[in-house]
């Protein structure tokens, strides 16, 4: 992946350095705005997470199916738990993806590199949910 798609971002604070390594050792990742084209950098993060041994939950209700598996059009309609959401979507539709997550149980929301929410963070925060934002989950994983 080239760096303009997971530059690398300040040290993080404590609060946040706990929160990641909660959510790294999560492994069922449900990854909302999951593209089904190889050249994306959603696409690439989910396939690196899943060789690792991880569980990928396409969440995109624009696609059937991304790297053989089935897409979900919401977190709403994901059966099971889900430990970390890893969200591709732009920051206007973070606060909806943040309240989705809340509604579905899921314990951490991981905004990726580029991405930040006021809005989001603060539902997250007030949820009790771990929350991370402008990181990349594959660059964090792989410095693990």
């Amino acid at each position: 992946m080239n760096e303009q798609a997971c530059p690398l971002p300040t040290p993080p604070g404590p609060q946040e350095k706990a929160a990641m390594e909660r959510m790294l050792a999560g492994r069922r990742i449900a990854v909302v705005g999951l593209s089904d084209d190889p050249d994306r950098p959603s696409y690439e993060v989910a396939e690196y997470l899943a060789s690792i041994g991880l569980e990928i939950i396409p969440v995109n209700p624009k696609c059937d199916q991304v790297l053989g598996k089935k897409c979900y059009a919401s977190l709403r309609d994901v059966p099971g738990t889900i430990d970390v959401v890893d969200v591709f979507r732009r920051a206007e539709f973070c606060p909806e993806v943040v309240r989705d997550a809340i509604a579905a149980g899921v314990k951490g929301v991981w905004l990726q590199s580029g991405i930040r929410s006021p809005q989001a963070m603060q539902l997250a925060r007030e949820a009790g949910l771990d929350y991370v934002e402008n990181r990349c989950l594959k660059v964090e994983h792989a410095r693990r």
